[in-house]
């Protein structure tokens, strides 16, 4: 999973992007997209490479990318890089300030930002509907065609985000070769002072997430980023002292896929116990092509043991001797925690 961090100037993005990779990346540096990629921690992950102790333990991974802060109140729009450097993500992660910057002569306005990069995002969407309604209409295109555009171009006007729209109100396979910022998914991190740190996210700002379909998170960037740089012993205890259970990378995952809807599914053995990231619903031959598009393609069927199962039993040959391994075929949709070992044939 890609992830794009953006933000007004000033509201501690960098830091956020130091906070979630570990790296001490400058800070009010242009230029390039900065990336750093990070394991998803996972104690399925860390039992099941203790008992099969393989060559290799493949954890999913996050990549944060922080974008170069071209946009901000005193800018007049998005320049076309920055948006084209925004399009790239598969997700976008809002870093909102919520404490007092002696750099800037303004106030903290939380809710302002967030409104003023959605007006931005709904402004460069239309812009991309309107030219393609203009083609469509021009070249006579069908009219479920024209249909979906205009919907999304109705939305648009209305100030709402295309993520708003639903499956059944929105068919997105008319949408593929376009990229369009408001129906990508939206996290928005509440940047804090530290005394803030673990206060609830004003109802105001969840309520208009809400609305926007966005998910969202509280943190101070500048205390956890030092956490984060301690010894992963120590950290516990910082934490605590903040009020907080868990850090700032592990309350963003945990959000991120309950915004996007993600499970792992996993695969082990001698050689490798590795986890794989699908969206929920996805079934048992599309899972496979997640691992290799030939098991895909010769699908026959899924060897399928649950996580709780497999712990009961602590092996696969007690699974099966218990009776409780599952053959299941392509239809059958993978939960998380699925163990799975694809029989194919290419």
């Amino acid at each position: 999973m890609k992830v794009g961090l953006v933000g007004f100037a000033g509201s501690g993005k960098t830091t956020v992007f130091n906070t979630m990779t570990g790296l001490v990346a400058p800070l009010g540096m242009g230029g390039e997209v900065r990336v750093g990629t990070v394991k998803v921690p996972d104690q399925r992950i860390a039992l099941l490479s203790g008992i099969f102790s393989p060559k290799k333990t493949t954890y999913a991974e996050i990549s944060f990318c922080d974008i170069p802060g071209e946009y901000g109140a005193e800018k007049k729009g998005l320049s076309s890089k920055a948006l084209q450097q925004i399009r790239d993500q598969e997700a976008l992660c809002l870093v909102l300030r919520d404490f007092v910057n002696p750099a800037l002569p303004d106030s903290p306005d939380p809710v302002a930002e967030l409104e003023a990069f959605h007006a931005e995002c709904v402004l460069a969407d239309l812009e991309i509907i309107e030219r393609a309604l203009q083609r469509a209409e021009k070249e006579r295109t069908d009219g479920q065609r024209l249909a979906v555009f205009t919907k999304m171009k109705v939305t648009l006007e209305h100030e709402r985000p295309l993520r708003s729209l639903s499956a059944k109100e929105l068919n997105r396979d008319y949408l593929q070769g376009y990229v369009l910022l408001t129906d990508r998914p939206l996290l928005i991190a509440l940047n804090r002072d530290e005394k803030e740190a673990s206060a609830a996210m004003p109802d105001r700002l969840a309520a208009r997430l809400q609305e926007l379909r966005a998910g969202g998170l509280v943190l101070s960037a500048s205390v956890e980023a030092e956490i984060a740089s301690m010894a992963a012993q120590d950290q516990a205890a910082f934490l605590a002292d903040l009020g907080l259970n868990e850090s700032a990378l592990a309350r963003f995952i945990r959000s991120a896929y309950e915004l996007l809807d993600l499970i792992s599914f996993f695969t082990v053995g001698a050689d490798e116990v590795r986890a794989w990231t699908i969206k929920r619903g996805t079934k048992a031959r599309q899972a496979a092509g997640r691992i290799h598009s030939d098991l895909e393609r010769g699908f026959i069927r899924a060897e399928v043991i649950p996580y709780e199962v497999f712990l009961q039993y602590g092996s696969e040959q007690a699974v099966k001797d218990a009776g409780r391994l599952q053959i299941e075929g392509k239809d059958y949709v993978v939960s998380d925690g699925d163990i799975l070992h694809i029989r194919f044939n290419v």
